[in-house]
């Protein structure tokens, strides 16, 4: 029996650390191996170093690298470059919670240094993850969102935004997250279910009598402005024009008739505060009427709260409704449930506050947004429809600025004579902590104290990767960008605010297509959180399983879109599969490659069901569905190639026939090219030492399907036989007298040899 090539008796993971060493000394996937024409750019989602990185984290990113390492096998000019999110509010927060300060209560400058050596510190969690796991990433070229050369491309576009009118600075009712202490943007607003009380006050008439308000929000009555009810379907109807007075307040407000009053809702008739909801503001704005803002930035009652003042709105809301309740305005009291708007970082309650901000116009691009989705490929179709619901309900425009710290600062300075200007793009401004000399005088002017929206960096990665206004030659390969991969989550946000920003810098659609997976959660289905005791960490599992195991895993667990259940026991199964992909690989070393010949009616079989293998396999990648090669490829190699095909013609191969070794190790070319984007490692290592070079820069094969395989008659056959032999208490080498059925007569000297059939 000859010896195999390949020595080692079972695939380690030993093996994966110095095939990714080797792979970075050939800088195989350097920017500078592109070839001419056209770049097939990957937008990654630059991940954010602000805390451990769990599985979900590592399983997304191994999927986005197998379309990469698909892709460049199929047209040899990708380029997958790697960024680092690294400003915003996370990384406050985390060094907030790491060094038990506040923000806003130590020296600006001491701060940010505790901000960028934290991110150095996570950001190497991170790319160890990605190096175990064998991303195919351009490691030469890594940008960072919080780098001078990054944080200019963000200016720049600013200014140039802003010169034009479409940045803008007003003052308007925002999110405002009382414990960030800044303003956010609708896409940043999460919401939580609460119990919750409905309570049913009286407000008397000036004329006698009183109309009754139905709230969730009683300690907002100090900024109640108006009552709205609808012109003829409420029982209030005939008291528009009156005058009711507030409660506790004794303020005397108007009764104002609106159609857009719904008469089913509570009493039908609606207070009116500044503000308790983006309603409010609405009708505040429609009626001109003048605010009462009476909670502080900070979430407490302020001085024109009264008798509240310096309460938590939590503790105001009950000292008002025991007061309501001591002077007999409520009514009764209902248990409900609320969704609580929040901040999407520090999970607190948002309110509603006026404050001068910085705009970006979006509702009057809305439009083009949705002429863009419509000319982008989604994957999977479905998902287009996120963005297009988020699209319908954008009302107003994009506060970009934020009250925070370490992000790229507003380029902008403030001249007492001549008012805000902005200097010239293309150097990095570091405005809350320099003067510039006024455009229109020689004074020097200080710069605005904010920063700009994370999402404001974020949102011009793929202008980043792409070149513009850095490499006009490679800007016109490279764009638009070919691929944005992302989570379903931030729809919204990265996906929404970079579609927008690319197009007012261009005038043109930011990518062709866009992917969008599911979540990675625990085995129950529930979102891993480290309060839950749930989070599932990857380098335990690389550690024990191998990368290639956990890669995949996470191809063949889920369709694309859906969620993955992270379970030990099943990335266990994964192992089984890389295991006999080895073992399969290993036998068929044992033979010399030999040259085309013309094939026998058993190995022309297995090549016609390698062609539909391949064809089904390649489908699925282009849809950048790796759930389908995924189970494609292990049902082939599992349940016909290596339990059917192999054990007919092993006699054969070690006999030194040409046609079965040729097709051997035709196949397992093929399917090592096949499963190379998904388990790059263990397809590189076998592929290296069976046919002496890298996998990962070759091509697929082009096959040909044969026609009307007798397949499920061949493997029913098959099984059959080994029923019997089971049956008679025989092994499986031992003589049987059965007939080959006429279909299958054709192979019938493999089939006789195989079973040792006796006719």
């Amino acid at each position: 029996m000859p010896d195999p090539k390949l020595k080692e008796k079972r695939w380690s993971q030993s093996f994966e650390k110095d095939l990714f060493s080797k792979w970075q000394s050939e800088k195989l996937y350097s920017k500078d191996k592109l070839k001419e024409g056209q770049v097939f750019v990957v937008d990654t989602p630059p991940p954010y170093p602000s805390g451990r990185w769990h599985v979900g984290g590592a399983l997304h990113f191994c999927q986005i690298d197998m379309i990469a390492r698909y892709w460049r096998m199929s047209r040899q000019n990708v380029w997958f470059p790697i960024g680092i999110d690294r400003n915003g509010l996370p990384i406050e927060s985390r060094v907030e919670k790491d060094f038990s300060i506040k923000a806003h209560e130590v020296p600006r400058g001491e701060f940010l240094v505790k901000c960028r050596r934290t991110l150095d510190k996570y950001e190497k969690n991170i790319s160890n993850i990605m190096n175990m796991t064998g991303l195919s990433v351009d490691w030469s070229n890594v940008y960072r969102t919080d780098s001078p050369e990054y944080r200019t491309l963000t200016q720049s576009t600013f200014i140039e935004l802003w010169n034009n009118g479409l940045i803008y600075e007003d003052t308007k009712p925002n999110n405002w997250c009382p414990g960030c202490k800044t303003t956010l943007a609708d896409a940043e607003v999460e919401y939580r279910t609460q119990k919750g009380k409905l309570i049913y006050v009286n407000f008397p008439l000036k004329d006698g009598g009183n109309i009754q308000i139905a709230t969730t929000r009683p300690e907002l009555l100090g900024a109640c402005q108006a009552i709205t009810v609808h012109p003829s379907g409420s029982k209030y109807s005939n008291l528009a024009g009156k005058t009711a007075i507030v409660p506790l307040y004794d303020k005397e407000i108007s009764i104002i008739a609106r159609d857009d009053t719904n008469p089913e809702v509570g009493t039908g008739a609606m207070m009116v505060c500044s503000y308790g909801d983006q309603e409010d503001v609405k009708v505040f704005r429609e009626l001109n009427l003048i605010e009462t803002i009476i909670i502080d930035q900070g979430g407490k009652m302020n001085e024109l709260a009264g008798s509240y003042k310096g309460m938590t709105t939590k503790d105001a809301k009950a000292a008002v409704i025991k007061d309501l309740e001591a002077k007999g305005f409520v009514e009764k009291t209902e248990s409900v449930d609320q969704n609580i708007p929040i901040c999407w970082r520090s999970k607190d309650d948002i309110e509603l506050i006026s404050l001068p901000e910085y705009y970006l116009k979006q509702v009057e691009f809305v439009d083009k947004m949705r002429e863009l989705t419509d000319d982008i490929t989604f994957h999977p179709p479905k998902f287009k429809q996120l963005l297009l619901d988020w699209l319908g309900s954008i009302s107003q425009d994009w506060p970009i600025s934020r009250r925070r710290f370490y992000g790229t600062p507003v380029p902008l300075f403030i001249c007492e004579d001549h008012g805000k200007f902005a200097p010239e793009p293309g150097v990095y401004y570091e405005a809350w902590d320099m003067k510039l000399k006024c455009t229109q005088c020689d004074k020097m002017c200080e710069g605005d104290t904010r920063v700009l929206d994370t999402w404001m960096d974020s949102s011009v990665s793929p202008l980043w990767v792409s070149g513009y206004k850095q490499n006009d030659e490679f800007f016109k390969r490279s764009f638009p960008v070919f691929l944005r991969p992302q989570g379903k989550d931030i729809v919204r946000t990265w996906l929404n605010y970079s579609l927008l920003r690319v197009y007012q810098m261009t005038g043109k659609k930011a990518f062709e297509h866009v992917w969008i997976s599911g979540h990675v959660v625990d085995k129950e289905g529930k979102k891993m959180s480290k309060s839950l005791g749930n989070v599932v960490y990857p380098e335990p599992l690389v550690e024990k399983f191998g990368a290639d195991t956990l890669r995949y895993y996470g191809a063949a667990e889920a369709k694309l879109g859906s969620d993955i259940r992270a379970s030990e026991e099943r990335i266990a199964g994964s192992a089984k599969f890389i295991q006999k992909l080895y073992n399969v690989s290993k036998f068929i070393s044992m033979f010399d490659d030999s040259k085309a010949v013309k094939l026998e009616p058993v190995d022309a079989w297995i090549m016609g069901e390698l062609a539909k293998l391949s064809s089904r396999s390649i489908r699925g990648y282009e849809d950048m569905d790796v759930f389908v090669p995924a189970n494609e490829i292990r049902n082939f190699v599992w349940d016909i190639f290596a339990s059917h095909y192999i054990e007919m013609v092993k006699g054969r191969a070690y006999e030194g026939d040409k046609s079965a070794r040729y097709t051997l190790h035709a196949a397992l070319r093929t399917i090592l090219k096949l499963l190379a984007p998904i388990t790059p490692f263990i397809t590189d290592y076998v592929y290296r030492e069976l046919y002496g070079k890298t996998i990962h820069l070759e091509n697929f094969d082009k096959l040909e399907v044969g026609e009307n395989l007798p397949t499920s008659d061949l493997i029913k056959f098959n099984e059959s036989v080994w029923a019997k032999k089971k049956e008679a208490g025989i092994s499986l080498r031992d003589e049987i007298k059965l007939k080959v059925p006429e279909i299958l007569k054709t192979y019938e000297k493999d089939l006789i040899r195989m079973h040792n059939l006796r006719q």
